[in-house]
């Protein structure tokens, strides 16, 4: 590998880094420094992302791989070994002063740091828990830190990772076992499953340790998270909801990412010769947000793609698709309808369902009184009944469909 310097290395390892879409620092903790000494705050250019706390908050990382270089051959993988891309790699010390230095001049709050494999696992996961270590022990760095760790590697050092990172993240690749077998054959779905595993349990007893001892050192706060490559396989939407489903209940994730596969350069003969359509990833991350914060079951989100493809509706929203395929569930009364059925109603979101709720305990609800919620009333009308509303013969309407679906090539924004 030739000579490179620091900033030709972070040129090409930023870059490398921009296909982990699992970097996010929401549920990151406030950390202090007892003895005055510290540097880096939750609070508050090149290989710089900006991901958003649940409050809202902006914050800026340093997103970066150790290094680029990898032993295995994962054929949807840019970096994978027999890729022909130019290689570079960061000595652990390397990553903790571009950290320092990012920090002390107000470019990051943290380090998203990830690597290929290099060497063997454990090799390359004492590299990234080093990095960790350093920034904590020796430079009292208190800002976050999110660790991609190794599914292959010594348990005891993907601990060892969380007793120094806010968040874990574990990839399980792609949605299906038999795609991660074609695509990714070095990988095993049963030891990334039980890495993420092992990580739920040590989340779960160090938290159960700090309610009886504030001595107890932190573990993973922000929890962990994992991604889902789309469109690299057959896998349906059907598939992908089912996966981040089960992801969510058997190992108590913040987050599942979803990430459009992007075709990459020699690309093998068995990848798809395009990546999947954008809309499909965001489509996908609507329906996590049914699950998450609405109320809907993995089944009921299923029931709004198209029953042939398996496949979610580009043209409108998960949650539009339900209800318009569901129309008997609807319309809705404002003024009388639980919690759970207003987040049913397209266009209403969990804000705005909160505002009604807390408006009606003091007077009924006009159609102009919820048009000041939302961005389109002509949406929510063939779903709601108001004091002054309701949609008589609207809501039958065979051509409901062209009436509340957004503009072609208009990128709608969920409720």
């Amino acid at each position: 590998m030739a000579q490179l310097d620091t900033r030709q290395k972070l040129e090409i390892l930023a870059d490398a880094a921009k296909y982990d879409a699992s970097c996010a620092s929401s549920g990151s903790v406030k950390r202090t420094s007892r003895d005055g000494k510290g540097i880096g705050s939750t609070d508050g250019g090149m290989g710089i992302c900006h991901a958003y706390a649940p409050d809202g908050r902006c914050i800026s990382l340093l997103k970066i791989l150790l290094t680029n270089s990898c032993i295995f051959d994962c054929h949807y993988c840019i970096n994978r070994k027999s890729s022909n891309v130019r290689r570079a790699r960061f000595t652990t010390d390397e990553v903790v002063q571009l950290t320092l230095a990012f920090y002390r001049r107000n470019y990051i709050e943290g380090l998203f740091l990830s690597s290929g494999i290099i060497r063997s696992s454990d090799y390359t996961m004492e590299r990234i828990v080093e990095v960790a270590r350093s920034l904590r022990e020796d430079h009292h760095f208190r800002g976050y830190i999110h660790l991609k760790t190794i599914p292959d590697a010594d348990p005891a050092l993907v601990h060892q990772a969380g007793l120094h990172a806010d968040r874990i993240s574990i990839n399980v690749e792609l949605p299906t076992v038999a795609g991660l077998k074609r695509l990714a054959p070095e990988k095993s779905a049963g030891r990334i499953e039980g890495a993420m595993t092992g990580m739920k349990t040590a989340i779960l007893d160090t938290a159960d340790a700090r309610k009886r001892y504030k001595s107890a050192p932190r573990f993973a706060p922000a929890g962990q998270s994992t991604q889902m490559i789309v469109g690299a396989d057959a896998a349906t939407d059907g598939d992908i909801v089912r996966k981040a489903s089960a992801l969510y209940d058997r190992f108590g994730l913040r987050r599942v990412y979803y990430s459009a596969f992007s075709p990459i350069p020699d690309a093998s003969a068995v990848l798809p010769l395009q990546r999947p359509p954008l809309m499909r990833e965001h489509r996908l991350y609507q329906s996590d947000w049914l699950m998450r914060f609405y109320g809907y079951t993995p089944g009921e989100v299923v029931a709004a793609a198209d029953d042939a493809t398996g496949m979610l509706p580009l043209d409108i929203d998960p949650k539009l698709a339900w209800a318009l395929k569901f129309r008997g569930s609807f319309p809705v009364d404002v003024n009388r309808a639980p919690r759970e059925l207003l987040l049913r109603v397209p266009g209403l979101g969990t804000k705005a369902v909160g505002a009604i709720l807390a408006a009606r305990r003091w007077r009924r609800l006009h159609l102009a009184d919820i048009a000041r919620l939302t961005v389109s009333i002509a949406k929510l009308r063939p779903f709601l009944i108001a004091a002054d509303w309701r949609p008589t013969g609207l809501a039958d309407r065979l051509d409901l469909r062209p009436l509340v679906a957004p503009r072609a090539k208009q990128l709608e924004l969920f409720a």
